[in-house]
């Protein structure tokens, strides 16, 4: 929703309330996408939250209470009655439960859980065991399956039994005496088969299934390489005990790409900001997040400065080398997080494995190499033209190549470095990358100059 639209939602919401027209709010809310509704809710106080949720009608107010956050989720179920607490969350899809209950307190998770059924609410407890970020813990009971020995007569009355509460029904899983997976059957499949065909005549045993206790991120992986609607999640014993939907997977890849981002820039996820958060808990946050990174990138300035300070000499011999270091530090900074984006994201999406390890490096240190050189003829003119000397113009271009190629390689090599000693790539973030090179880069630049300058 563009903020434009938002604010006309917001807008027309607020005036409809400020005159008690319900009538009217009621027929807009229901023409409001829930997503939209969500937004709306988590601007407006809570008298008028309560209020225009009131309004919804059942399937409406569901939906609602599956895109808005945990917080408001507890807060909108302590205002309503028994009845409809139990009617919204009957409604509910498993996996959404999980994922608001997931982040309330324990005691909070068995006051809500009580008012489901027994069946649900033993999944929902099953469903919580299960670490988070892992299959397991995203995946839903609510789906449709079959016994292998069943008609394909008998299996289409099981679905229309079944169906109403399934998550979907585009894949019906064959299962075996002990609920263990054995096939799988698309809905069209089943519809335009013979009544009297057996079920493990028809079904497809070429399975692409994932463990519970598999990383939600290589199960995204696995059904956008598929491109599949569902995934069974299967135990160790091959038991079936849940799928995960296409529409969690989207999520699971935002909630992911988030995280990488965070961890890319230094940061972390802990810093995006909740409504109820207050400013100290917001302020908290950032500098938890952010603090020992900027705290590595002093150390690391630090010893930039031991660098300069060996190399006084040559400095105070010719101090128009000191114009210079701002710039090639900074072009090895951009090289570097360049290629080291590049490197993560061909590691995140299983580019680099076997070959492709010696390919990414080839090609980022080739880049810099090329790169480079233009650089380096383009600082070196402009030195000149700068008034410096020609020897200083010489040692600016050539420092400018080394250093630029050298970016490359440290960008190329510390994901995956990181990636084989079993650390997420996505650490090796901009302040660590910026601060290698910066140290690697001075020390060309200066060591060229004393050699150069002493030789000349």
């Amino acid at each position: 929703m563009s903020l434009l639209m938002f604010y006309e939602y917001l807008s027309k919401v607020e005036r409809l309330l400020e005159e008690n027209n319900e009538v009217e709010l009621h027929v807009y809310l229901e023409d409001m996408h829930a997503a939209d509704i969500a937004e709306v809710l988590e601007n407006l106080e809570d008298d008028q939250q309560e209020i225009v949720f009131g309004l919804l009608s059942t399937e409406k107010a569901t939906e609602v209470l599956e895109e808005i956050n945990s917080e408001q989720f507890s807060d909108i179920l302590k205002n309503l009655t028994y009845e409809k607490k139990v009617e919204l969350l009957e409604n509910m899809s498993q996996d959404d439960i999980v994922d608001k209950l997931s982040e309330l307190p324990e005691s909070r998770q068995q006051e809500i859980i009580a008012f489901l059924d027994y069946e649900d609410a033993a999944d929902v407890k099953e469903l919580l065991i299960y670490e988070e970020g892992t299959a397991g813990r995203s995946m839903t009971k609510d789906f449709v399956s079959v016994r292998k020995n069943f008609s394909v007569y008998y299996a289409i009355e099981t679905l229309r039994a079944i169906a109403p509460d399934a998550e979907t029904i585009y894949y019906v899983y064959v299962t075996d005496n002990s609920d263990r997976l054995v096939g799988v059957i698309s809905l069209r499949e089943l519809i335009i088969s013979s009544p009297n065909k057996p079920i493990d005549a028809i079904m497809n045993e070429n399975l692409i299934t994932v463990n519970v206790h598999d990383d939600q991120e290589d199960v995204a992986k696995v059904v956008s390489k598929y491109d599949l609607l569902a995934i069974p999640v299967v135990d160790d014993d091959n038991v079936l005990r849940g799928i995960i939907t296409i529409d969690d997977v989207l999520d699971i890849l935002e909630e992911e790409a988030t995280e990488d981002i965070f961890k890319f820039a230094g940061a972390s996820e802990t810093e995006m900001y909740e409504n109820d958060d207050t400013l100290f808990e917001r302020v908290k946050n950032s500098v938890v997040s952010r603090l020992p990174w900027l705290i590595i990138t002093i150390f690391g300035g630090l010893l930039s400065a031991s660098v300069l300070a060996k190399f006084q000499g040559t400095i105070s011999a010719n101090a128009t080398l000191a114009m210079f270091m701002p710039l090639l530090t900074g072009m090895g900074g951009n090289v570097g997080t360049q290629s080291s984006t590049i490197t993560v994201r061909n590691i995140a999406t299983h580019v680099i494995e076997g070959t492709g390890i010696l390919r990414t490096l080839i090609h980022e240190i080739s880049v810099g190499l090329f790169v480079g050189i233009v650089c380096s003829v383009l600082v070196g003119i402009a030195a000149i033209i700068m008034k410096a000397e020609f020897h200083i113009a010489i040692i600016v271009g050539i420092s400018m190549w080394a250093n630029m190629t050298t970016a490359a390689t440290i960008g190329t090599i510390v994901p995956l470095v990181f990636k084989k000693i079993g650390i997420d790539p996505a650490v090796a973030s901009a302040p660590f990358i910026t601060t290698t090179i910066d140290l690697t880069g001075l020390s060309i630049y200066f060591s060229l100059a004393t050699f150069l300058m002493t030789s000349l």
